[in-house]
């Protein structure tokens, strides 16, 4: 009797175990987790900056800290789930950079040396986290689909264009970092306009899309102030990225739901 409990309990743990990775359930749900990764690519770098720069520090760490376990616990199911050996080998190497990336975000206080690493390799861990989620989008093939990555990159963009605003204002961006912003808000005003005229688009979708539009419009204003020595400015940029992101991951949510058509 204790031999045939103990299977059952063995058997029950496993499985618990498996279900506890298998998060992801079909490929749309698999396009989002794929996009958030670009997102928290970013954003985890800005929140480094923040707390470099003593902006809003409890929250920017906390942020940090929930976003690399993130990250970290995405990383695993996206692995686990990649339906084919390309979107494997993608993830594989977006590991071995992930932790790189990772020792420098948790393995000593932020500095602007290690800032400016970090600024270098959010960009390598973006490129991979991209390179998945579009051949994610091109194994599902579908309008919904193409929907949840283009939605999902506006959640990168924003934590993007706050990054770059951070790295300048902590005296550490480079010659890209002015140049990277401006594309990122024009990429991200393009994209908004596309999602807006989606035939896709449910009552639901075109609300949603307008609380993004409002926030669009606060978040613009806070990229446009310079930079100061009380730290207003950056606290702005800091608030708005974030209601931005809230926004759109109900977008993405949305998009995701979709009924999945061949495009």
């Amino acid at each position: 009797m204790k031999t045939i409990l103990s299977i059952l309990l063995a058997f029950f743990f496993t499985a618990l175990g498996t279900e506890a990775v298998a998060q992801i359930s079909d490929i749309n749900v698999a396009i989002n987790k794929a996009g958030r990764q670009r997102m928290l690519s970013q954003r985890m770098a800005k929140a480094y900056f923040q707390v470099g720069q003593q902006v809003d520090v409890e929250r920017s760490k906390k942020l940090l800290d929930s976003s690399v376990a993130a990250f970290d616990r995405q990383l695993v199911e996206l692995k686990n789930y990649a339906p084919t050996p390309e979107i494997k080998d993608v993830y594989l190497k977006l590991e071995k950079s992930w932790l790189g990336y990772k020792d420098l975000l948790l393995g000593s206080a932020p500095s602007p040396e290690n800032g400016r690493k970090v600024l270098a390799i959010s960009e390598e861990v973006l490129a991979l986290a991209h390179q998945g989620t579009q051949l994610y989008e091109k194994k599902a093939g579908s309008v919904a689909g193409h929907l949840v990555n283009l939605s999902g990159r506006q959640r990168m963009l924003s934590q993007r264009m706050a990054k770059f605003y951070q790295a300048s204002a902590w005296g550490i961006g480079d010659a890209a970092s002015a140049a990277g912003l401006d594309k990122a808000r024009q990429e991200f005003a393009e994209a908004l306009k596309e999602l807006g005229a989606a035939p896709a688009n449910t009552a639901q979708i075109k609300e949603s899309l307008e609380l993004v539009k409002q926030q669009w419009f606060f978040f613009e204003n806070a990229l446009s102030q310079k930079s100061g020595a009380d730290k207003r400015p950056q606290i702005a940029v800091a608030t708005t990225s974030e209601r931005i992101l809230q926004e759109m991951e109900s977008v993405v949510g949305l998009y995701e739901s979709l009924p999945k058509q061949s495009s």
